[in-house]
């Protein structure tokens, strides 16, 4: 409830009549856009959006998150009603991008479309320049998926039991590749690494599109990336899919093993799950976010692109803000525990 209106005395000495005004013109404010919220950010949320809503995908185009965001981007605008621009700015395991949404204006027309390394990087990278926290607003969760370890179809191996007696007879001499330093491919291949005593090197990519254009060209033989980003060319045979790192097989891919059952033993247990993710600059006005969560869940729920999620080898999420911020308070120190185990270092 709005305090009582003061009476403005006709007799009131001039100054104190200019702060009764004041006064009246603060309740006016208080009115029209509700307590403890700025009148332009409550003015801009009721017309929002006005204008295209970009989003920002941190990495070259054709890689995994790319795809993902271009499934999403022709629904996400009819929710919306305003068209959604993507650009891609690649570079540094997803930073260059990042970074530019985090120093976008807050008011929902740049969001990040990132994928897991959003939670990896902090314990990759010793300055970022963005904090993934305190600089973002979580949006919703996209999609889940697997990473998948491919293969050159030149490379003599068939499975995980022919491919750890390979790296042990050729310590270091052997490399796989990775959408970048501290992408969810990157820690799959050193968990892996750490798991089976074996060393390869590690050759990390602007994206998932140049790392699989080299592994399809022989450039390196092997590759840990999400499945969206190879999947049509395991369809096709040009990349030979050796394993995904979850602990449950990818519904795309039913014939390929997982990690854990392929390898066993010291592989057993192996999990790398990655996702699919959109965030908005800290201090977005709340009711924006919620808009922009419910174009998101909206999209989601479609059948269309939750078939077109599904053959690229991932899963629709959805779900609320807060359940994203929750996965990232809770993987931030997992993947700092395991870079310091695994003695991941820059390259």
């Amino acid at each position: 409830m709005l305090p009582s209106t003061p009476y403005i005395d006709p007799a009131m000495p001039r100054p104190y009549r200019r702060g009764a005004l004041a006064q009246l013109a603060a309740l006016a404010a208080v009115a029209a856009v509700g307590l403890g919220a700025p009148a332009g950010a409550f003015a801009q949320a009721g017309t929002w959006p006005d204008k295209p809503v970009r989003f920002v995908v941190p990495y070259p185009p054709g890689g995994g998150t790319d795809v993902i965001a271009r499934i999403v981007q022709e629904r996400f605008q009819a929710a919306l009603g305003q068209p959604v621009i993507i650009e891609n700015k690649g570079g540094a395991g997803g930073s260059v991008g990042t970074e530019v949404v985090a120093k976008a204006a807050s008011d929902g027309y740049t969001v990040l479309f990132t994928l897991s390394s959003h939670t990896i990087n902090p314990a990759i990278y010793p300055r970022l320049p963005f904090d993934t926290v305190r600089d973002f607003e979580p949006v919703g969760m996209v999609a889940s998926l697997p990473q998948i370890l491919v293969a050159h179809p030149g490379v003599p191996v068939s499975s995980l039991a022919d491919l750890v007696p390979m790296l042990k007879g050729k310590p270091g001499a052997l490399a796989f590749a990775s959408v970048g330093n501290g992408s969810p491919g990157h820690l799959a291949g050193e968990l892996f690494k750490l798991r089976t005593g074996t060393d390869m090197t590690h050759i990390p990519y602007k994206g998932g599109g140049p790392a699989v254009t080299d592994v399809i060209g022989g450039q390196v033989p092997f590759l840990w990336v999400s499945i969206p980003a190879a999947a049509q060319h395991v369809k096709s045979g040009k990349l030979k899919a050796l394993a995904v790192s979850t602990l449950k097989r990818s519904a795309a891919f039913p014939d390929v093993p997982t990690v854990s059952e392929a390898g066993g033993g010291a592989l057993a247990g192996f999990e790398v799950d990655s996702w699919y993710a959109m965030f908005v600059p800290a201090k977005t006005p709340r009711p924006i976010i919620e808009k922009l969560n419910r174009a998101l869940n909206t999209v989601l729920a479609d059948p269309g692109v939750r078939d077109k999620l599904l053959a690229q080898g991932s899963e629709g999420v959805g779900g609320t803000p807060e359940a994203l911020g929750k996965v990232v308070a809770e993987e931030l120190p997992k993947w700092t525990r395991l870079v310091k185990d695994a003695g991941i270092k820059l390259e």
